[in-house]
């Protein structure tokens, strides 16, 4: 494909702390190594509000005649939608006005992660993200079971964007001594209800359960959970060196599209203990890579028994370059004509 300008525009990012930001920071750092020139459209540098029940996103305001500002000064070639926020929305509205085409990407089962936190029917939140979506040339997802259950409630277009994992730095090498009884399971991630953690918490496991990551209930688990170690945030190199020094990756979430730190893990030489969900059985290999079973304690206790180095052979053949390639491949580039400036409905 030739060089493109591409803009990615994305209501989550740094200074989050998440699969989405780790896989769009990587996606532009490929794009750019690939010779494409990258606009990234955050909420980097604009008014926000924190996220009601969720403080550490932040929302922004206005977000309308910014982003209009900024896509009409860039002019890309391509544009992709990442996430259904309010800058989502302003690039939808951006896109249907002037009759550009653009991708967007499902990252996160809004439906469910809606659900865990409030009272409200997860029909009503699939009709709106079936209306956000419905106009993208192409919906990306990273597994075949998101795109089946998209499929299945009406969205059209849907397309696998698969994840990669950075080898060298997530790595067997240099395991940390956590000096705490052994075996240890860990956990790492948002400290969040939507993440079902307390389904990991709450098992009688032999050894320690280890926590590396933080949100919004930390604070409460640390009380109900003394046993549980809670590490807060690691990043780099010492993130990875935590994981390598741990037995088992434990990946209790029932909601997640991908889980890219479970590639992370397996890139240390864990073995992954999760539930056979959407997720976990399209990146663990069962009985190889890792354990997935509905009693999650069981699946804790068969991982230790598996041989890590295949693990880590797994997440060799999964580069951030060949998911890069895959997601530049479904980009659908501007056709400059007459036509293309006609307003579009919405």
């Amino acid at each position: 494909m030739r060089r493109m300008r591409i803009a990615i525009v994305t209501d989550a990012w740094k200074p989050q702390v998440n699969g989405v930001v780790q896989t769009l920071s990587q996606t532009r750092d490929e794009l750019e190594a690939m010779g494409h020139e990258l606009l990234m459209v955050t909420p980097e540098n604009r008014r926000t509000i924190p996220m009601p029940t969720y403080p550490e996103i932040r929302l922004s305001l206005f977000a309308g005649r910014g982003v209009c500002r900024d896509l009409d000064g860039f002019g890309p070639d391509c544009i992709h939608i990442a996430t259904e926020g309010p800058l989502g929305l302003a690039a939808r509205r951006y896109c249907r006005r002037h009759g550009i085409p653009f991708t967007t990407a499902y990252h996160t089962q809004f439906p469910e992660y809606v659900r865990a936190r409030f009272p409200i029917p997860i029909g009503w939140t699939v009709s709106l993200l079936r209306w956000f979506h419905g106009r993208a040339v192409r919906i990306m997802v990273p597994t075949e079971a998101i795109r089946d259950k998209l499929t299945a409630r009406g969205f059209d277009n849907v397309v696998i964007w698969s994840r990669g994992v950075d080898t060298a730095l997530f790595s067997p090498d240099d395991p940390y001594d956590y000096d705490l009884d052994g075996p240890v399971f860990v956990y790492m991630g948002r400290v969040a209800v939507e993440k079902n953690i307390e389904a990991f918490l709450g098992l009688e496991l032999p050894g320690s359960k280890v926590v590396i990551g933080d949100g919004p209930d930390r604070a409460r688990l640390e009380v109900e959970y003394p046993d549980c170690h809670f590490l807060g945030y690691r990043f780099g190199r010492e993130l990875a060196s935590h994981l390598a020094g741990a037995d088992v990756f434990v990946f209790p979430s029932r909601t997640d599209t991908f889980g890219l730190v479970m590639l992370e893990a397996m890139a240390c030489g864990l073995p992954v203990a999760a539930l056979p969900v959407d997720g976990p059985i399209d990146v663990v290999q069962n009985g190889v890579t890792g354990i997935l079973d509905d009693d999650l304690q069981q699946a804790c206790l068969e991982a230790l028994e598996l041989d890590r180095a295949e693990a880590r052979r797994f997440a060799e053949r999964r580069s951030w370059r060949r998911s890069t390639t895959q997601f530049e491949s479904y980009l659908a580039p501007r056709v400059l004509d007459t036509a293309s400036d006609q307003p579009a409905k919405s």
